[in-house]
């Protein structure tokens, strides 16, 4: 029979502890009122999800479990942060927290986008690049959505959320959610 408290087992319950309390830990702001999201376990391989080119799309929607959202050029979903203050100009999204949230970038300040009714801009993002931004807010994309549809950032840590096309943050978490419900502006 096997000691359930071999010192294996016991390394493997610290680890899960310590991920946890990491991930309580990067709920909290910090010094600057920046966000610390949590540390990953492998590597990000996104560094920036926005378009690069002068020409290419920065925004079009696509189709997800929480309906027709904003999504970069390449098809990740959109996301809003609600540290950030619409129409501030700046991003308080910076260091791990960019890392995982990467800005969505534009090649100039009047981003090419199909589909996205609401006010689409630009500001100076953190890096000194051109985030774009959709009725005031800055866009980010989340570093766990691997492809498009994806929406696992929706409601991290309740202050991440997908938005759709009008520019309006959907809080819902519904994967059918009806016609006007679950948007808040």
């Amino acid at each position: 029979m096997r000691n359930i408290t071999s010192p294996t087992r016991f390394a493997a319950l610290a680890a899960g502890a310590a991920a946890v309390l990491l991930a309580l830990a990067a709920c909290s702001t910090t010094g600057g009122g920046g966000y610390s999201a949590p540390a990953s376990s492998s590597p990000s391989t996104s560094t920036s999800s926005g378009a690069s080119a002068a020409g290419a799309t920065a925004l079009k929607t696509g189709s997800t479990t929480l309906g027709t959202v904003v999504v970069d050029g390449k098809g990740l979903t959109a996301y809003v942060f609600d540290k950030d203050t619409a129409g501030s100009g700046m991003s308080v999204c910076s260091g791990q927290c960019a890392t995982q949230w990467p800005a969505i970038e534009a090649g100039s300040d009047h981003p090419t986008v199909q589909g996205v009714t609401g006010t689409v801009g630009t500001i100076t993002g953190v890096n000194g690049k051109k985030q774009v931004t959709l009725d005031g807010h800055p866009l980010y994309t989340y570093a766990g959505d691997s492809s498009a549809g994806d929406v696992t950032g929706q409601g991290f840590g309740g202050i991440w959320w997908v938005v759709a096309p009008d520019g309006t943050k959907i809080t819902s978490s519904s994967s059918t959610p009806t016609s006007g419900s679950g948007y808040t502006k």
